[in-house]
């Protein structure tokens, strides 16, 4: 008698087919689903930024009084030249001048303060137009009237000098400054006079 072949495996039961498919499913979602998830834990993330460094604070410029504050009313009897004519038919209401010396590097400069408070703004900006000018004279600075005698002391009035001048309301405030000993360094003076201005505000 011939031998039977032997029975082949049939498909599995439906039951079991199905969880089959359901578990593999299960899976698939799973994976998809920590798929998704790591793509916006990472892309969400914020990029790191850099941390804003607070701005470098600028040192105070170290002025040291030497001399003054020297005040009077009368302008006409401390000014030369065109500006002496001026506060003649123009008398100022106060005038306070002072010096100043500040180190820069291993120099040293002198610095002459000068405030001077008219009667009104428009002769304050008078004023300044004048000696913001060239060869119009100006209020005389404790060198040049010969209060500070300190030797070595630079001519505040000569022509290597720094000027600035500025005007708020009534009051005019005309800075002089430069180097002792011929030193020359037109940027670091001209720095220097410009830090200078706000010295007027103690000299009322």
């Amino acid at each position: 008698m011939p031998a039977r072949p032997a029975p082949q495996p049939g498909p599995p039961p439906a039951g079991r087919r199905t969880q089959l498919l359901r578990g593999a499913g299960l899976l698939g979602i799973a994976a998809v689903a920590g798929l998704v998830w790591y793509l916006i834990r990472h892309e969400s993330a914020p990029a790191a930024q850099p941390v804003a460094q607070p701005p470098a604070t600028r040192e105070a410029t170290p002025f040291t009084l030497v001399e003054g504050p020297v005040k009077s009313t009368d302008c006409a009897a401390n000014a030369y030249s065109g500006a002496k004519k001026y506060f003649q038919q123009n008398p100022c209401s106060s005038l306070s001048r002072a010096l100043y010396t500040v180190p820069s590097g291993t120099e040293k400069a002198l610095v002459s303060v000068v405030l001077v408070t008219m009667p009104t703004a428009a002769q304050a900006t008078e004023l300044k137009q004048l000696t913001d000018q060239d060869g119009t004279g100006n209020v005389s600075d404790l060198v040049r009237d010969g209060t500070y005698h300190a030797a070595g002391a630079p001519k505040l009035s000569g022509t290597q000098a720094e000027y600035e001048s500025t005007v708020t309301g009534n009051d005019v405030t005309i800075v002089l400054a430069d180097f002792y000993a011929k030193h020359q360094d037109p940027a670091a003076l001209q720095s220097i006079a410009k830090d200078a201005l706000k010295l007027s505000a103690k000299q009322r």
